[in-house]
């Protein structure tokens, strides 16, 4: 039986939170510079080191392998030694990847330059495990909420990072390293710094904090198995449409994404105009998420994952009939964004709603696998099906992906009518 909190436990849990929230963004907005400003040079110094323009999507294929690899871990770190450590420890990772990387470029080795990829992808992972670190102590009715403002902090990295090209170089050659390795300084930085600032500011740790509540409500100790976790996502229809909704907004978002600027440098766009693409993109999947947080507090997450999965099929079906209009491509991938906004926000909460907080690091550990995963599979055969069926094929099949998403949500909808 579960024991009613007394009401100073309850204001300590709510101050906890509003500091919990502050700190993590503010190590979104740096850690957020660090993976932005080495994404936009990735693909360029992969080509440079092989040569081959085939081996240059390695480059972000990697990043999101290693975020897949490292979800798990990560999420048994925190389980058993709070968000604290295991946030701190992500990004030191991915400051070891970054140093790996320059050390590449300078000896000229790819394969090395591969591996720190993988490992610079811990930066990805923590940065995903931040948004459900915002939800340890969070109110029920604020949940959504707070997550939503981790992830928009995503944004303010993600405007700034791309345009570190220049001072990158800059610090390359004050260092002595080549100029495309000179952003990789600066994530690398930036990585030490969001570590540094989260191993200082983020106490007490919201993750064992919200154990030590539920433990003493319940009358047990400790946080249980890893396996514990993927049991109760299995015996949870709320987990299983959460895990499958981030899974899939993400595949989505990933194999479009990936092949739009392939597909407009085919038909004779500047790069101006596709770096244009990509970052109103960027700014569809994270400006307006706390707007996508009010509104899955507001009317449900069920209601937003329905919302955000019409917003896909809208999406695909701009873009993949675009044909050569800039425009109409543009308007299709800040609608994608946005789709993958309320996917991500809404699954996200709703998963963090549906297991125990103590089996939460696992479950969401689980969640971040797959998603990358997907992500990785999307991004690998995305170059396939746009050289077999075009760009219209290949936001076809991306829009039938939503099929299995909206077959659970009515699932879930059926069993809630009926108390299940």
């Amino acid at each position: 039986m579960v024991k009613p909190l007394e009401p100073d436990v309850v204001r300590d849990v709510a101050t906890a939170q509003r500091h919990t929230v502050r700190t993590l963004v503010v190590a979104q907005i740096i850690g957020g510079i660090g993976i932005g400003s080495a994404l936009s040079v990735g693909a360029l110094l992969a080509l440079d080191l092989s040569g081959s323009q085939s081996w240059a999507g390695l480059a972000t294929t990697m990043i999101t392998l290693g975020a897949a690899v490292c979800a798990l871990p990560l999420a048994r770190l925190a389980a058993y030694r709070g968000r604290r450590v295991s946030l701190s420890t992500g990004w030191s990772v991915a400051a070891v990847g970054g140093l790996i990387v320059i050390a590449a470029a300078s000896l000229r080795l790819f394969p090395l330059f591969l591996l720190g990829m993988v490992l610079f992808g811990s930066g990805s992972a923590t940065n995903l495990q931040s948004r459900f670190t915002a939800t340890d102590l969070a109110e029920p009715d604020n949940r959504a909420r707070d997550l939503s403002l981790v992830v928009w902090a995503t944004t303010v990295g993600s405007v700034l990072g791309p345009n570190l090209n220049e001072p990158g170089a800059l610090v390359a050659r004050l260092v002595g390293i080549p100029e495309l390795a000179g952003a990789f300084a600066i994530s690398t930085a930036a990585f030490v710094l969001a570590g540094l600032f989260q191993w200082w500011r983020l106490r007490p740790d919201p993750l064992l904090t919200a154990q030590r509540v539920l433990n003493a409500a319940r009358g047990t100790t400790g946080p249980p198995p890893l396996r514990a976790a993927f049991d109760a996502i299995r015996r949870s229809p709320g987990a299983i449409l959460a895990v499958v909704t981030v899974a899939i907004s993400h595949a989505i978002m990933v194999s479009v994404m990936a092949m739009t600027p392939v597909h407009m440098k085919g038909h004779g766009a500047t790069l101006t105009i596709v770096g244009l693409t990509i970052s109103v993109h960027i700014a569809g999947m994270y400006a307006l998420s706390p707007l996508v947080g009010w509104l899955a507090d507001r009317i449900g997450r069920i209601s937003v994952i329905f919302i955000g999965m019409s917003i896909m099929v809208v999406a695909v079906i701009t873009a993949g009939t675009a044909g050569m209009s800039d425009v109409q491509v543009a308007i299709g991938m800040v609608l994608i964004g946005l789709g993958w906004s309320c996917g991500t926000v809404a699954g996200a909460t709703l998963l963090a709603e549906s297991v125990d907080s103590a089996d939460r690091p696992g479950a969401q550990g689980f969640s971040d696998l797959l998603m990358n995963l997907m992500g990785a599979l999307g991004g690998g055969l995305s170059g396939v099906v746009l050289g077999s069926i075009g760009f219209g094929g290949l936001n076809a099949l991306a829009g039938v992906l939503v099929v299995p998403v909206l077959v659970l949500a009515v699932r879930r909808i059926r069993l809630r009518s009926v108390g299940g």
